[in-house]
């Protein structure tokens, strides 16, 4: 029994070595080029190489050693690797060139020779990220206590944060995780050293705030704030001779009687 216990975890270790379960995790940005390889450096022994992607292991890539023949099914998945696979005869390495976030997912590489071996890559694609977008956010109605409202934007971005700092201080952010959202960061304007930066795991994008921007709209803010004072004081006014006039009214009227 003790002989079976040990053979039977023998094959579960060679079993784990071979059909692990880690997974590569590889990160690009959209439009660039990335290699999937081992540290495999000489298939040799090897007759069959096969390239599996997503969760249905749709077969993409293969190498047939002993016909020496790469085949690349371009037509698959609606096409969405077409022109775009490379696989290397010596290393067994995939490449994709021009990928998009189309190409984000499961790979799998399967080598079978003396014996069968897995290897699987995680990719994750990340759209270019746009330049944050700072203007005066209008939606803010100016009161005697507020300060001038700006607002940092991005369009149509997914897995970023968006961030204010004054210097090298950070003032406040945001993420978000979902396609295609579009996403806003308040801030309450108090001088021009301030910048708005968007980043995902490997890039980022940053928009200085402009110097007329906060000086405009901290412009506006006052002369919105005088506005409403000389209202105020207007309308006392108006208050002050309304109430003489009528006391000099009543004060003839009751002469007059």
């Amino acid at each position: 029994m003790f002989f079976k216990f040990i053979y039977l975890s023998l094959c579960c270790c060679y079993l784990m070595g071979v059909f692990g379960d880690e997974v590569k995790s590889v990160s690009v940005m959209e439009a660039d080029s990335v290699t999937l390889h081992t540290d495999i450096t000489d298939i040799q022994s090897a007759y069959m190489i096969l390239w599996r992607f997503g969760s249905q292991e749709t077969l993409i890539a293969r190498l047939n050693r002993e016909a020496n023949k790469i085949s690349l099914f371009a037509d698959v998945l609606d096409g969405r690797f077409r022109d775009r696979l490379q696989l290397n005869n010596q290393t067994g390495s995939l490449t994709i060139t021009d990928i998009t976030t189309n190409h984000s997912g499961l790979y799998q590489m399967t080598i079978s020779g003396k014996q069968k071996t897995s290897y699987r890559f995680s990719v994750t694609v990340y759209a270019n990220l746009p330049v944050p977008v700072i203007s005066r956010d209008s939606s803010q109605s100016l009161s005697l206590s507020s300060n001038c409202s700006l607002l940092c934007s991005v369009i149509n971005v997914r897995d970023v944060s968006l961030y204010w700092y004054k210097g090298n201080s950070l003032l406040s952010s945001i993420s978000v995780s979902d396609l295609n959202n579009n996403i806003s960061l308040h801030l309450k304007c108090l001088d021009d050293s301030y910048s708005c930066v968007v980043n995902n795991p490997i890039s980022n994008q940053t928009q200085h705030l402009n110097t007329d921007l906060c000086q405009t709209c901290s412009a506006l803010t006052f002369i919105h704030k005088v506005v409403i004072s000389s209202s105020v004081g207007f309308l006392m006014i108006a208050a002050v001779l309304i109430f003489c006039f009528c006391k000099e009214h009543r004060k003839t009227h009751q002469q007059v009687k």
